[in-house]
């Protein structure tokens, strides 16, 4: 069932995974609707996902849904913001300014990082655009995306991916063939961004060895799950 990660109030986020149904485009809407109550039971973003790095700030709860974007993030309480995979990175972000300074604004984020958002910068750009909301301290979680062990790639293309993260996302498959490693860049990127990266921060489940989440490259899954971010509504809000 959904991973509720440990967030401090008003901040909410969790990461869904096969159990929990479909959430992406090709669900039933009634039924995609009663998931969404159940997991989130505020107004959902769920952006138009197409691999680069446009950034969206919602300014109202369910805003912006189905603009062509690969993140979004807002300031704005009772605004639920989604990203879907089925083997790329998905990644949530969350200001901590609020935990010293009751006064400061509490500003979420969340990213979908395929490998061809990772090499446009959309990481980076996700935490840019929270900084322009004036968050100052970041943190952030990866949910499940796909091995290297499972994600044999182009030479030619991981080529491309290493010339703009680094040596670290070259790695191998089970059977030895070249790999790409998404979570080093994700690691990568947002080190870029100013972020601190911490010892296992990246060691997230396969989604093409482990049938608990669905995957596209290992089943050609058509169903999502989704990472989901929101700030709570309080009293009078």
């Amino acid at each position: 069932m959904a991973d509720r990660l440990d967030v401090a109030p008003p901040i909410r986020a969790l990461f869904t995974s096969s159990a929990d149904g479909d959430l992406g485009r090709g669900a039933d809407p009634e039924v995609l609707g009663q998931r969404r109550r159940r997991l989130a039971p505020v107004p959902w973003t769920r952006l138009d996902q197409v691999h680069g790095a446009d950034v969206v700030v919602v300014d109202r709860p369910g805003g912006a849904s189905d603009t062509p974007a690969d993140a979004a993030v807002t300031n704005v309480s009772g605004a639920a913001l989604c990203v879907v995979t089925a083997d790329c990175a998905p990644v949530l972000f969350w200001s901590l300014d609020h935990l010293d300074d009751p006064g400061a604004p509490v500003v979420v984020g969340a990213a979908h990082a395929g490998w061809r958002g990772l090499v446009a910068g959309v990481l980076e750009a996700c935490v840019a655009t929270m900084a322009g909301l004036g968050a100052q301290r970041i943190d952030w979680r990866l949910g499940p995306c796909i091995s290297p062990d499972a994600y044999e790639f182009a030479p030619e293309d991981l080529d491309l991916v290493a010339d703009r993260l680094g040596p670290s996302v070259r790695s191998r498959t089970a059977s030895g063939a070249p790999a790409l490693d998404t979570r080093a860049g994700v690691a990568a990127s947002l080190r870029r961004a100013g972020l601190e990266v911490g010892p296992g921060a990246t060691d997230v489940p396969c989604t093409a060895t482990d049938d608990g989440w669905y995957s596209w490259r290992a089943r050609r899954d058509a169903s999502r799950q989704a990472g989901v971010v929101w700030i709570e509504p309080g009293p009078g809000t």
